[in-house]
């Protein structure tokens, strides 16, 4: 067996390879559903039940190997919260986000997602009814002064101003949506960790997607769907679902949360550039501006209490 080079092993061995490959996997998520729609007239609760029905094999592949970790025995109620959760997460945060990546750019609707911690921090303070202090605030009024430099010189440059105001909708209804998700984590995180958590909230949310897409759509169109459509949704549900999941897992078991989540970091970036160089999207010095304000705005923010990284860094995914 050859022997691995010795800066590729201590990245191994400390995580750092793991946190960047699932940086890197999350961030093509908004990548495959765009080449996805430009080779074939799919909607958005189509191309979400191929992904979540390609991924739930995957999603059970993680149920078997946090079993093998052991883990306390679930009750009904932790069943019922499982299954609130994969509502929120999965299902209509994924489905918002798919919906509104039809109207707009993959950069726009990825810093429009990565501001979710605001919405968090938002959420906590009204369900404890505590203020946010100072430093929280201009964090926060950075994230969305960078996020509407952005949004406001797409409008602006963009024929079709209309489809951007609603795609932009739709994806902060998804931020909105997962960041409802995050705060539900904190008890089911301590009971069962990322790992399982994620298998149960998949498999869940997989259930209801496909249960949604059998109500609404056709299944006999699936048949006359491009390969290309079902090469884009396969690399998503392994590439940008269930693979990052688990990275992110050995990422924070091995770097810790704090580092990881630092790396989940590169997200908008990565979505950045690789929108550009796949799918020829500008980038504009406005743009830039506003992405570098939005990721200064996160990276100040104060993290929520009692929270750890793990379910923070899975908003990638959505």
């Amino acid at each position: 067996m050859p022997r691995l080079h010795p800066m590729l092993k201590r990245q191994i061995d400390n995580g750092s390879l793991f946190a960047v490959l699932a940086a890197l996997g999350f961030s093509f998520k908004a990548i495959f559903v765009k080449l996805a729609y430009a080779e074939a007239a799919v909607d958005a609760i189509t191309l979400l039940a191929m992904r979540m029905a390609l991924a739930l094999p995957l999603f059970v592949w993680l149920l078997w190997l946090s079993q093998r970790q052991g883990g306390e025995r679930l009750t009904v109620a932790d069943g019922l919260r499982v299954a609130v959760l994969g509502l929120l997460g999965y299902y209509l945060a994924s489905w918002f986000d798919f919906y509104g990546l039809q109207y707009i750019s993959a950069g726009l609707e990825r810093l429009i997602l990565f501001t979710y911690p605001t919405l968090v921090l938002l959420i906590q303070a009204v369900a404890l009814r505590e203020r946010p202090n100072l430093r929280t605030m201009a964090a926060m009024g950075l994230c969305y002064l960078g996020l509407g430099i952005a949004f406001v010189h797409d409008v602006s440059s963009a024929s079709a101003g209309q489809q951007i105001i609603v795609g932009s909708l739709w994806v902060f209804a998804s931020a909105v949506t997962y960041a409802m998700y995050y705060c539900g984590t904190g008890m089911l995180l301590k009971r069962m960790g990322s790992m399982r958590l994620a298998g149960l909230c998949g498999t869940a949310s997989s259930l209801m997607v496909l249960a949604h897409y059998l109500l609404v759509a056709d299944v006999s169109q699936l048949a006359q769907l491009p390969a290309a459509v079902w090469a884009n949704a396969g690399l998503m549900a392994v590439f940008s679902t269930v693979l990052p999941i688990y990275w992110l897992a050995l990422a924070i078991q091995r770097l810790g949360p704090t580092q990881t989540a630092a790396v989940g970091n590169l997200g908008p970036v990565l979505t950045v550039l690789a929108s550009w160089a796949i799918l020829s999207e500008q980038i504009s010095l406005y743009q830039v501006a506003g992405m570098a304000l939005v990721l200064l705005g996160v990276t100040r923010l104060k993290p929520p209490a009692k929270k750890s990284a793990e379910a923070q860094a899975e908003a990638s995914a959505r």
